[in-house]
């Protein structure tokens, strides 16, 4: 009623004006607001010349922008990546600038790409050459070499990804989304320096780097461990050299209460110590577990591992508890899967619980080893040439391995195991075969230590078929397994094996080299 009572030509012309001015202001507000956020949308690139501040340059980015660093340059640390706010999933991203003359996304480089890299190093002082600050996150590192600035350099970890200390005592403090990509990680020829990246960050990615020369006389040296991190954790696809433990998680406090590190994909690494090492730097394996939840480890070549520490066993699976002091530790829902195990003093080391005095921590459960390479497991290499030792463990299944090994194939000790399955493997009988302290070889060892076990399928060279399960196949020796060319590594059955398809389904027994092939195409093929 109150337009009606004017002018039709008013009306539509106030009508015009009202919706113009709206639209209008509208655009305008839109405007400014996307010119005031333009700095937090806006992917800028970023050159830092040599000699230029490349702290200043972390600074100043936000995300999406990408920061060029000159190929062949040094850079002298130590340089932090500082905080940033949330952007969704945009990345701030540091690169070489002979970044597309790099080997491409997917394909692992070498030292001999080191002078297509900008250079980050640490001058010493015990200081990284690269950190996180709390709270950092959405960082890509492309094609960078990071290194000490000297053999005097005095330093003890090289990229700290999170903080290892306790001041990292929150979940949210975590730094996350982070990424090493084709990057050369090192310490120098001679020079001791305990690890290559401390990894105690959320969200990260070590993908296609070339991580080596991590050695020490008197600690431990990694060429990747954590310990304080939450996950989720992908490595593939990396060269990793250390002496002590080249890969791993657990080992130390963590600031954060009830922290397991979980979620963890370990894919296509070769995993290795240089024989020259041998009786120089102190050496105990090549990966180990001490706290872990959901890891999927598969594909990777290990190789060269020896005595006389931790007896020359390449994979360690160890509940610790730090003395007591962190009892959520576990090592839970592990699968290995088409590895490569070669020249080591023993295979596979499982302890269900820790045996610091008067500790009842949790137990190792849920491991699962299938269809993996074990190959020169051997005393030459200073261990007893162990397959597998294990005690107290809980669903632990060995399935479809092939295995050449001396010592004896299982070692059992202490407490009993519950839910053991052993079956469709290949292998020799070795000393004892399957076998725990206080026992007989065979069904007395089964008993005592693994009671209502699984033993199926197996082929056990060289064993007495009397004092072992029935359904399994003890051939005299490995010569009557029949492999295509044994002389030349190729360990499929022959045609005429006369254990082709008798493991379960009418497959054959031992490893499905196609399968582990197929795997392990950027790590190790074999035959």
């Amino acid at each position: 009623m109150l337009i009606a009572n004017k002018s039709q030509g008013g009306v539509l012309s106030a009508l015009r004006f009202s919706r113009h001015y709206i639209l209008l202001t509208t655009a305008l507000a839109f405007f400014l607001l996307i010119a005031g956020a333009t700095r937090t949308t806006y992917a800028a690139t970023i050159t830092v010349r040599a000699g230029a501040d490349l702290q200043a340059a972390l600074e100043g980015a936000v995300a999406g922008d990408t920061i060029i660093l000159e190929a062949g340059a040094t850079y002298v640390g130590p340089f932090t990546l500082p905080a940033k706010p949330a952007a969704g999933d945009l990345w701030i991203t540091i690169q070489s600038s002979a970044l597309s003359q790099l080997p491409p996304a997917g394909s692992r480089v070498s030292p001999a790409h080191a002078a297509l890299m900008p250079k980050l190093v640490s001058p010493g002082g015990n200081q990284p050459a690269l950190r996180t600050a709390a709270y950092a996150h959405h960082y890509r590192l492309v094609g960078i070499e990071m290194a000490p600035a000297s053999p005097a350099a005095l330093l003890r970890e090289l990229v700290q990804l999170g903080d290892g200390s306790m001041a990292q005592n929150s979940l949210a403090q975590v730094p996350h989304h982070l990424s090493l990509e084709r990057c050369y990680i090192h310490a120098l020829p001679g020079q001791e320096l305990i690890r290559g990246v401390a990894l105690n960050s959320a969200a990260t990615d070590i993908l296609d780097c070339y991580v080596s020369d991590f050695k020490s006389v008197g600690f431990d040296s990694q060429a990747v461990w954590g310990w304080n991190g939450p996950g989720p954790f992908r490595v593939i696809n990396n060269y990793l050299e250390a002496a002590g433990e080249n890969f791993g998680f657990g080992g130390g406090l963590p600031g954060i209460s009830g922290l397991v590190p979980s979620d963890i994909e370990f894919r296509r690494n070769t995993v290795t110590k240089p024989l020259s090492w041998r009786g120089v730097w102190r050496v105990k394996n090549l990966f180990e577990f001490k706290s872990a939840r959901r890891a999927v480890i598969d594909g990777n070549l290990f190789e060269n591992n020896w005595g006389p520490e931790q007896g020359g066993f390449a994979i360690v699976l160890t509940v610790r508890t730090e003395g007591c002091q962190v009892m959520q530790n576990t090592i839970e829902d592990v699968s290995f899967t088409n590895n490569t195990v070669r020249h080591v003093g023993g295979g596979i080391n499982v302890l269900g619980r820790d045996d610091y005095p008067g500790c009842a921590s949790l137990r190792v459960r849920g491991v699962e080893v299938a269809n993996n390479l074990f190959e020169d497991v051997a005393k030459t290499w200073g261990g007893h040439g162990h397959f597998l030792q294990m005690t107290d463990t809980e669903a632990v299944e060995v399935a479809h391995n092939t295995i050449l090994h001396e010592g004896t194939l299982v070692m059992a000790y202490g407490a009993a195991s519950a839910g053991f399955r052993y079956r469709d493997n290949l292998s020799r009988h070795g000393e004892y075969g399957i076998f725990g302290g206080g026992q007989s070889p065979g069904n007395a060892s089964l008993r005592a230590y693994f009671p209502g076990g699984v033993i199926s399928r197996n082929v056990i060279a060289g064993a007495n078929a009397s004092v072992y399960p029935a359904n399994n196949f003890y051939p005299a020796n490995l010569e009557e397994v029949r492999f295509v060319r044994r002389a030349g590594r190729d360990y499929r059955l022959a045609a005429n094996s006369p254990y082709k398809g008798r493991g379960a389904g009418g497959r054959d027994p031992g490893c499905d080299f196609e399968s582990l092939n197929a795997a392990s195409s950027a790590a190790a093929r074999v035959p």
